[in-house]
């Protein structure tokens, strides 16, 4: 229900903050100008006696945050790999959230474990661990398979979260609503069309079936990515709560002393890490949308593990193409054609000049070549961005969300590694690559070729499409939006020639 009863979990957000010390900090790290400061004060100050107490062992924020619930500590997650964002000291805090949050008792996971497989989890595995890890929806154990022996780890989902999740998604769809109505120009952004991407995110994420098969896809797709891992889902052993997967063993991303201890080049790793995202985006339009320190690992050998696929992206060619141009015109600093790239996809509307918002991308993008990205300011780089879609009245592209959140949290995966590196340097010989393979001539006659194969699943239909067009002609008042004769005799010549052309290039290619 997404009434007004919603307006009690927004006030009750507000004063858990007052409540736990939180609120202070938070607006200090987030930078927030005087009068937001003040509205959040006016509004949930005198409700303080109302906020969740939380874990008092914790930090204000976190302690806040995980007081919430799931929702908010998936947003935490976020906040936790930009220290540029928000500051170190808070970033640490929210590290936690990645994967130390507090277990629920494994006797309940070995109870849900047989409800979901139909058997006790103890006639299932000669070993089941305590927690090794905690996250916001799911915990994993360690366990040892009985009919192989194979050590492998059980994923268990968080009892009631899916109760949790739906009531935190109900306010955030009122306060987008709430925020519609008050401000009309916030509209472009289109936040109630955000919360529901985020929804449909999320409530796949509570499947494990599907986190099984994304895993599955995953791994078919990156099987060739040298250097990169992708555990694989043990299907007889997994349904909707509880999923197995393989075992996979390494040192935690988020603890780059520990890394270089051990031997492995930091700087490196932090490189691919965000190579591999690009490429995985780009290439096969499915990526890992939570590359968040907690869902990596680095091998013994240097590899880098992946987990948790909860949270998948898929994008198509037609936006892969558009992303792909808009990056290398930011690599290339050609911001007029980055501009163009903005306006031909309908991102900007068609009345704004060109000229004017290339010179506005410049000042987006100048400031972060030639400089150490140590003395960028990632937080007032956002912020003019902001100012610049808004003054163009650019909408929010809700099909670019969940890529543009993921490469926001990529990047500050690999400068918590890597202080110093630049993404644009390091993803220009992804971008180019892919424009090569998918701009260039060999990728025109790939589409004719799609484009072929299309038509020619409908040839059969080709003869009834004339006779339904003979038909209407003869008919003394054709209905409405009847497609007259020419129409259909374009069709089938385009048609015709474009199989014709698929011949040849069939003989050709």
């Amino acid at each position: 229900m997404r009434g007004p009863h919603n307006i009690w979990r927004l006030i009750r957000t507000g004063a858990t903050f007052i409540r736990t010390g939180a609120m202070h900090q938070a607006l200090e790290a987030m930078d927030a100008p005087p009068r937001l400061r003040a509205v959040a004060y006016a509004i949930s100050a005198p409700f303080a006696w109302l906020g969740y107490k939380g874990d008092p062992e914790l930090p204000p924020v976190t302690r806040a945050i995980t007081a919430l619930g799931p929702a908010y500590i998936k947003f935490g997650q976020v906040l936790s790999t930009r220290p540029d964002v928000v500051g170190s000291e808070l970033a640490d805090q929210l590290r936690v959230l990645q994967d130390k949050l507090p277990p629920f008792e494994t006797s309940v996971a070995k109870r849900m474990v047989e409800e979901e497989l139909g058997a006790p989890a103890d006639q299932l595995f000669m070993e089941f661990s305590e927690p090794v890890a905690a996250a916001s929806i799911a915990q994993v154990h360690s366990a040892r398979r009985a009919d192989t022996g194979e050590r492998v780890a059980v994923k268990v989902l968080r009892p009631g979260i899916e109760r949790a999740f739906r009531r935190d998604l109900d306010a955030f769809h009122f306060a987008a609503a709430m925020i519609e109505r008050i401000s009309p120009a916030s509209r472009r952004l289109r936040p109630s069309e955000v919360i529901k991407h985020f929804e449909s995110v999320v409530m796949g994420e509570l499947d494990l079936r599907l986190e099984a098969a994304s895993a599955s896809q995953f791994g078919a797709n990156t099987e060739g990515d040298a250097g990169f891992v992708v555990p694989q889902p043990v299907w007889n052993l997994s349904a909707k709560r509880v999923m197995v997967l393989d075992w996979a063993e390494g040192l935690p991303m988020g603890d780059p002393d520990g890394l270089r201890g051990a031997g492995h080049d930091v700087s490196g790793i932090g490189e691919r890490v965000l190579q591999l995202f690009l490429s995985h985006a780009l290439r096969d339009g499915f990526f890992h949308a939570d590359m968040h320190h907690g869902n990596l690992k680095v091998a013994g050998n240097g590899d880098i593990l992946a987990y948790d696929f909860g949270i998948m992206g898929q994008i198509d060619e037609y936006t892969r193409r558009v992303y792909a141009e808009i990056l290398m015109g930011f690599i290339q600093r050609d911001y007029k054609r980055v501009a163009e790239v903005h306006f031909e996809a309908g991102y900007v509307p068609a009345d704004r000049d060109v000229d004017e918002f290339a010179l506005a991308l410049r000042a987006v993008g100048e400031p972060i070549f030639g400089m150490d990205a140590t003395h960028i300011s990632m937080a007032r780089l956002l912020a003019y961005l902001f100012e610049v879609t808004e003054r163009f009245g650019m909408q929010t592209q809700t099909q670019l969300i969940l890529l543009q959140r993921t490469m926001v949290v990529v990047e500050g995966v690999a400068r918590s590694l890597n202080p110093s590196i630049n993404m644009w340097e390091v993803a220009k010989p992804v971008v180019e690559k892919y424009i090569r393979e998918s701009l260039g001539p060999r990728a025109i006659a790939n589409d004719l070729r799609k484009t072929v194969q299309v038509l020619g699943r409908f040839g059969p239909e080709l003869p009834d499409l004339v006779k339904a067009a003979i038909r209407k002609q003869t008919e003394p008042t054709p209905p409405p939006l009847t497609v007259t004769r020419w129409r259909y005799a374009a069709l089938i010549s385009a048609g015709t020639a474009l199989l014709l052309l698929g011949v040849v290039l069939g003989e050709l290619l």
